[in-house]
């Protein structure tokens, strides 16, 4: 039997491996996910939701996410690994997030990770949630290489990103208050639309017109910045003066008139972006990727513009464990492996940095 002492999951890692098999974890908030990725090719893509559990209490709750990972992780793996056609022993590194996200759910996932990872003898790999969100371009088209702008809209970020290499990104623009998705979240209860807000406001939307103002704070100015929250407390004084006078609207009208100034910015700064930076490739990642209003906008404005368009199938812009492995390997590739001691976070910036194996070693010989 090997002493712990002795453990050494990179000692012989070939990161030069042309095409290595990265298993990813993601359990960062109600989605318990597992997929298998060799190189670029998705081998397998498991995923168990509790988001209709979670649809009764109107939003997410951490403690009930928690517990539903925990139920879950094991099988979502074995089934994930099964489903690939391949062992557990021709895995070469296992991909987990580590932040940000629910605290109680993302340990979870580390935790089986780290046991896992350990029990095999692999390498273990930290990946930042947001960083996965950009990496599931990868997925859609193998052959993408930096250079290219990236338009980041999640839940919890909204930024415009000038991807220099597979490692380096330049943050151009990014929101100064709320998040895309959180503002669509919020304003999907004001209209008292079940959760996630997201999809049920798009499907709200295509009955309604985009006919009532909204403010026009969000366009033009402020270099590629952003601002959610003024738009969100348009619609919540909307809706609240027509309740208040007893006067009737149409959901369906606020919903789409939302919907349009929400996207209508980060298409229009994205593609400026795009220009300024000289490159010829946008590509865009997080939930609010997956609304069809942004796609359909999108990829009309760059046709326009004459650029490439990289978007990930709606699948692949929500949460999932692709892009976690596919942001894994971009990390195996350039030999970041996490320490044991790998724990979760809730918050993160997208500028994290994390001590990896190599760094601690390098490190200590340097005296650190």
């Amino acid at each position: 039997m090997v002493e712990k002492s002795m453990y050494d999951p990179i000692k012989n890692v070939n990161i030069h491996k042309e095409e290595p098999i990265i298993l990813g974890i993601e359990t960062s908030c109600d989605e318990t996910a597992a997929a298998v990725i060799q190189g670029r090719k998705i081998l397998s893509d498991e995923i168990a939701s509790s988001a209709s559990i979670q649809a009764k209490f109107g939003g997410v709750v951490p403690e009930i996410a928690s517990r539903a990972h925990t139920d879950a992780v094991a099988a979502v793996v074995e089934a994930a690994v099964k489903n690939a056609g391949i062992t557990y022993a021709e895995i070469d590194a296992v991909a987990v997030t580590y932040g940000a996200g629910l605290l109680g759910a993302l340990l979870v996932g580390v935790s089986f990770a780290k046991a896992f990872a350990y029990a095999l003898n692999k390498p273990l790999i930290a990946v930042n949630h947001i960083r996965g969100h950009l990496a599931a371009a990868y997925l859609d088209e193998p052959t993408l290489k930096p250079p290219f702008v990236t338009l980041l809209a999640s839940g919890g970020h909204t930024a415009i990103l000038h991807t220099k290499t597979f490692s380096e990104f330049e943050i151009l623009g990014a929101t100064m208050d709320d998040a895309a998705g959180e503002a669509f979240d919020k304003v999907a209860r004001v209209l008292a639309l079940q959760y996630p807000g997201g999809p049920n406001i798009e499907r709200c939307a295509k009955e309604g017109t985009p006919n009532i103002p909204m403010p026009k704070m969000l366009k033009g100015g402020g270099g590629y910045n952003f601002s959610y929250s003024g738009l969100k407390t348009a619609v919540i004084n909307y809706c609240h003066t027509k309740e208040q006078k007893g006067e009737t609207y149409s959901r369906a009208d606020v919903a789409a008139s939302f919907q349009c100034a929400a996207v209508d910015v980060l298409v229009e700064k994205t593609v400026a972006a795009a220009k300024e930076t000289g490159v010829d490739t946008v590509t865009v990642g997080g939930g609010v990727a997956a609304n069809t209003y942004l796609r359909e906008s999108l990829s009309k404005a760059c046709k326009r513009s004459g650029l490439r368009l990289v978007m990930p199938q709606k699948r692949y812009c929500t949460d999932n464990a692709a892009m976690i492995a596919s942001e894994g390997l971009t990390q195996f590739k350039l030999g970041n492996f996490a320490m044991m001691d790998l724990t979760a976070k809730a918050s993160i910036p997208l500028h994290s940095t994390l001590e990896t194996v190599q760094s601690k070693r390098a490190n200590k010989s340097e005296g650190v």
